[in-house]
């Protein structure tokens, strides 16, 4: 038995709470795990697991142990990192996840030019609005917008997106062009389902407000959403990744740009509980630079 191979199969199995998706995830039978499971138990003399058929938990024991699996891998993958960037080469896997339209319109390039560049690095890309956990889907690196972290997050900003008020210049001839962030109250609007909540953030003289709106439409895809306000359908706000190209062919038109709204960070998002490895490393600086150009 190699034990490091049965440390890291352990901390996996530990962390999806399932042999089966431990095996699924790392490439391997589901009896291999269950066989290594079995050989660190008898090795270490006491059981690491309490397994039934509903659920699988760890024992005191196993929750100790699982924390000092942790400090010695990451400590191997530091070891392994040193000797890798002496050469100063990005080598192994990295599996990324982005969200589909920044993901597709703005990053997918630069991914493409880093896979180029590094043809030791093997990538792994999933597109989806979707937030993912990083721990449990094996996820290396995830690409998020928003305005807020969540407490825990490990994380780096690597941009900024802007906020964009848009309307087609049919609605605004039809329904009048509003003035103030107040008078959206008074109109359709097309609203983003992931944003949460129904009001607008914005910043009025130095303070935030907020206004309150009503969507008879509304969708998880800013793709969708602008399309249908750009047929006049109603009122959205979106990142200038999806606005600025139908602003530029005036399909719409911005409104309220007295009035911004909330920046958003985008930042690339690291699994918390592992060493980052230098490849992940020098992805998140090949993307930052990308990003600001």
């Amino acid at each position: 038995m190699d034990r490091l191979d049965a440390m890291q199969l352990f901390v996996r199995v530990a962390e999806l709470g399932s042999f089966a998706a431990a095996a699924q995830q790392m490439g391997v039978a589901r009896s291999a795990v269950t066989r290594q499971i079995a050989g660190l138990e008898a090795h270490l003399g006491v059981k690491l697991m309490a397994r039934s058929t509903r659920r699988l938990s760890l024992t005191s024991a196993g929750t100790a142990y699982l924390e000092k699996c942790r400090v010695i891998l990451n400590l191997v993958e530091a070891a392994e990192t040193g000797v890798a960037e002496e050469r100063l080469t990005p080598r192994g896997n990295i599996r990324i996840s982005l969200p589909l339209s920044f993901g597709l319109k703005r990053v997918a390039p630069l991914l493409l030019d880093f896979a180029a560049r590094y043809p030791e690095v093997a990538l792994d890309m999933d597109y989806s609005d979707r937030r993912m956990n990083l721990i449990e889907e094996g996820i290396d690196l995830a690409i998020r917008i928003t305005r807020q972290l969540a407490a825990g997050d490990v994380a780096r900003k690597i941009g900024v997106s802007r906020m964009r008020i848009v309307a087609a210049p049919d609605y605004l001839a039809r329904h009048g062009r509003p003035q103030k962030p107040e008078d959206l109250a008074h109109h359709e609007y097309l609203g983003y389902t992931l944003a949460g909540g129904s009001a607008l953030q914005f910043i009025v003289n130095g303070q935030p407000l907020a206004v309150p709106v009503r969507s008879r439409i509304t969708a998880s895809n800013g793709e969708v959403l602008i399309e249908a306000a750009a047929r006049g359908m109603g009122i959205t706000s979106h990142p200038d990744f999806i606005a600025d190209d139908y602003i530029a062919n005036g399909r719409v038109e911005q409104i309220l740009a007295d009035y911004p709204m909330p920046d958003l960070g985008i930042y690339a998002m690291l699994p918390s509980n592992r060493h980052v490895p230098y490849r992940v490393r020098a992805l998140m600086d090949f993307l930052a630079v990308g990003l600001a150009a």
